[in-house]
């Protein structure tokens, strides 16, 4: 399973927005450069970020996109959900799935746990975290191990 360039770009595109204060707005054009995200790119997933409560948009001469709500409520999960839908590693993980190997595949467990924890991972990754990672970053004081990793590894 790859993500799609449309879900990476979507979450440079969040971190982007998680960086700025609470209440400020950003225009298609500021998204686009900050985030480096291609401008044909960017319909789609300002879109789907809208469509999924994620970001709101405002017309005008005060307007652009901001959040929807606070960058410590909106994951990795729900922007990569928005932009590829639930994600699965195996078509026997979905979930109206009916495999007819499951009683006796083994390989069925493992795909079940890398899927545990590919959700966990994303789950616990706040854009609130990674707004916070992207700026120590460019400070040059970032930790060595992705603080979302670390928790899960610990």
């Amino acid at each position: 399973m790859q993500l799609t360039r449309a879900a990476d770009y979507a979450l440079r595109v969040m971190i982007h927005l998680a960086e700025a204060p609470p209440g400020a707005r950003a225009r298609r054009e500021e998204l686009a450069e900050a985030s480096e995200v291609p401008p044909q790119f960017m319909a789609k997933v300002l879109q789907a970020m809208s469509r999924a409560d994620l970001i709101t948009s405002h017309r005008g001469i005060h307007g652009g996109f901001e959040l929807a709500r606070p960058a410590n409520r909106i994951t990795v999960l729900d922007v990569v959900e928005a932009i590829e839908g639930p994600l699965c590693l195996n078509t026997c993980l979905a979930q109206d799935a009916r495999c007819g190997r499951l009683w006796w595949c083994g390989g069925h467990d493992v795909w079940k746990q890398a899927q545990a924890a590919m959700m966990r991972v994303l789950q616990r990754a706040t854009l609130a975290r990674l707004a916070e990672d992207s700026r120590a970053r460019r400070a040059g004081t970032a930790p060595p191990i992705p603080a979302p990793l670390e928790q899960i590894w610990n």
